[in-house]
């Protein structure tokens, strides 16, 4: 390991995250007593211009009103470039109950941008004497964004996550796609003739890059990994097949837009219960390595060491948060 020791965020567990817009309180109650582990009240995209000030009392309201139970609740406010931002955060701050987690800042660009809603957040809370302090959702949404992704990521002790906003991300790298994640049929791979002249055409990730860049930046300051939101609310399977991309990355939960897709992240970013098994019998073989004064051993036919005790204590913890919450 290096000298230089990397500090982790709260631990969350952060499986799946609801959107709510802030302007429908309809929806408030049934996100609070739903299965996900994070909510987080739009303040942004969801709303319309006419309908913000209307909507940041409202959730304002519902922070305190609600019975939020054990869920990790956000608010996301307006970006830096918008007139909104400044009262998002200080009628939030100033008014809400204690009970707010994190706020969602969306179109990061630059590190900047995070001292900003940190020096700002931070005189609130000194003056209000607020007791909790407000932790960061960062959106990475922007070719700006990714480019200064990492000093993104270190900008603030508040930062807990960095989220991928896959519709934003593709306006402003002018991908060709006008879908909310998913795939695209020509961003694949032409294989060479076989003996009869034959080609296959195998479809790629076009999202692989940006996640990847964004697990690896968020892993190297001790922030949680989200996947974004995925459109096709009606396409359970496609959502699956995204999510599970994601968690096999490394990132810890994604965005649920719609209800219906909160269960299938659940289930994805819950780790599998065979895998969980094997992973407490890497911990036990290699406390009995140790004893006997060996630095590696052999499970099933396969050398295990203390990498192997680093990956398999991960998956044990978010297992056993997850048995913690029922």
């Amino acid at each position: 390991m290096s000298h230089t020791q990397v500090t982790q965020a709260k631990a969350r567990l952060n499986r799946s995250e609801l959107a709510v817009p802030g302007s429908s309180p309809k929806f408030f109650e049934k996100a609070a007593v739903g299965s996900a582990d994070a909510v987080f009240l739009d303040l942004e995209d969801a709303v319309a211009p006419d309908l913000k000030p209307s909507a940041r009392r409202d959730v304002i309201q519902a922070i305190g009103d609600c019975d939020w139970g054990d869920k990790t609740l956000s608010v996301r406010i307006n970006g830096l470039d918008t007139p909104y931002m400044y009262r998002d955060a200080v009628d939030l701050l100033e008014n809400c109950s204690e009970r707010l987690d994190l706020i969602m800042i969306p179109k990061v660009g630059t590190a900047c941008d995070v001292y900003v809603v940190d020096a700002l957040v931070t005189q609130i809370e000194m003056a209000t004497g607020r007791k909790k302090r407000v932790g960061f959702e960062i959106i990475i949404e922007t070719a700006l964004g990714m480019q200064n992704i990492a000093e993104i990521a270190a900008a603030s002790p508040r930062n807990e996550s960095l989220h991928l906003g896959a519709a934003d991300y593709a306006a402003s790298t002018r991908m060709r796609t006008v879908q909310i994640g998913g795939a695209n049929p020509d961003y694949g791979v032409l294989t060479d003739p076989n003996a009869d002249g034959a080609r296959d055409f195998h479809w790629s990730d076009m999202w692989h890059y940006p996640i990847t860049q964004l697990v690896v930046a968020a892993r190297a300051n001790g922030l949680r990994p989200c996947d974004g939101p995925f459109g096709d609310f009606s396409d359970a399977e496609a959502f699956t097949a995204h999510a599970k991309r994601a968690a096999v990355l490394g990132c810890e939960g994604k965005w649920a837009i719609h209800p219906s897709q909160v269960e299938l992240a659940n289930n994805i970013f819950t780790p599998p219960a065979d895998e969980v098994a094997q992973a407490r019998q890497i911990l036990r073989t290699m406390k009995e390595s140790e004893a006997a004064g060996a630095g590696a051993a052999a499970m099933d036919g396969k050398l295990i060491d203390y990498a192997s005790i680093r990956q398999a204590e991960h998956l044990v913890a978010m297992a056993d948060a997850i048995a913690a919450k029922g």
